[in-house]
Parts: structure tokens; sequence; C-alpha cells
């Protein structure tokens, strides 16, 4: 079985709950410290097999093995990636059941990782997510007032919603560039600026 780490949590003598996401399910296994593995981090995608135990209520995590990226040795691809993934901790913790969807966003998250700005990869993604969980506000209109928006800077928060700059104080970004995002999922009508205000926008959650 192979998955994304998107949560660690140390328990005693160095012991790991290691949650992971999988092609069709989200697992949170026990992984002991005097165990044989490869590395365990925050972001890895690794193969491992699952162990069950009647003695516990949590699987035991074994036998895993490291299936890392080439940016995994640049310090910022890596920093932003850990960053990025650890927002599907709290978005799926509830979750009672997951699809392929999230294990394959993630699968192309990280193969296109180092191929363009890592920022634009996770804001495209995070369009596909909203998307596949019918929570995509794609429309002209005010989240707070609900008025056409005609400016040509738009204000956006939390989950995409659009709102004028007058009726929320947070940073813009141009609004024919940001109705192109979320049309075509792709950022390539955005500078930098604008994408580093998205990706703020981003880090308050999925």
């Amino acid at each position: 079985m192979q998955g994304y780490i998107i949560q660690v949590n140390p328990v005693k003598d160095e012991d790991l709950i290691v949650t992971i996401i999988s092609e069709d399910s989200l697992e949170t296994l026990y992984r002991f410290y005097g165990a044989r593995h490869s590395a365990i981090n925050l972001g890895f995608k690794i193969d491992f097999e699952i162990e069950s135990s009647v003695r516990s209520t949590i699987s035991r995590l074994r036998d895993t093995k490291h299936l890392g990226f080439s940016w995994l040795r640049s310090h910022k691809h890596l920093y932003l990636w850990q960053f990025y993934i650890k927002l599907f901790m709290p978005h799926l913790r509830d979750a009672h059941g997951i699809n392929s969807f999230y294990f394959k966003l993630l699968e192309y998250s990280s193969y296109m990782w180092d191929k363009q700005n890592p920022k634009r990869v996770a804001i495209e993604s995070y369009v596909k997510l909203l998307e596949y969980e019918g929570r995509l506000f794609n429309t002209t209109k005010c989240f707070f007032c609900e008025q056409e928006i005609t400016d040509q800077e738009i204000s956006v928060i939390r989950a995409f919603l659009p709102a004028h700059s007058s009726c929320c104080k947070t940073s813009s970004v141009n609004t024919k560039a940001f109705r192109k995002l979320l049309r075509d999922q792709r950022s390539l009508m955005l500078d930098d600026e604008e994408v580093d205000t998205l990706w703020d926008v981003l880090n308050e959650g999925l």
C-alpha cells in the first residue's frame, strides 16, 4: 500500500502516531520506535503495510519504504510541501471515508511541485478540491453584499470566496485573473505577488 503522511504525532519512548492518505482510505497507525523503518516525516510518500492487533485499537505501521522525490533536496520545496500537506489533516479528520480523489490530487501536486512555482501548484490543486467538494463559488457576485463585482481588483477570503475590496479589507488580486483561475484551474494570469496573496488565503485552511 502507498500513501502520503499528513500528520506525525510523537508518543511515549519516541514512538509515533502516523496518519496517511492512501488511495481509498485515511489510515491512523502506530509506529514503534524500535521497529525497522525508513524515514518517517510529514509529507513523505511511503510504501507500507498495516498489521492489526487484537490487543490494540490502533493498527501498526510496518515495513515502510520511503518513495522519494528529487525536489526533497530543496529546503524551499520541502518546506512549502509540508506546509501544504498538513492542511489535509484538519480538513479530513472527521471524514468517515474518502475515495481516490485526495490521493490522486497529492500525486498530481507532488509530480508538478518542481516543474513550476509550488505555490501555483497548490493554488491550482485547491481549486480542483473546491470543485470536487462542491464548494467552488464561481460567480461574479460578492460573498458579503451579493452585488456584482465590477472592480478591477477583488478581495479573496477563505475557500477562495470573492468579495468587493470595500466589503473585505484584505489583500486583493486582479479580478479577471482570479476568475480565469476558477474557470480553468490555471494561475497563468496571476503575478507572483497575487500568488503569494492566494497562498496566504489557502493556508487559512482547506
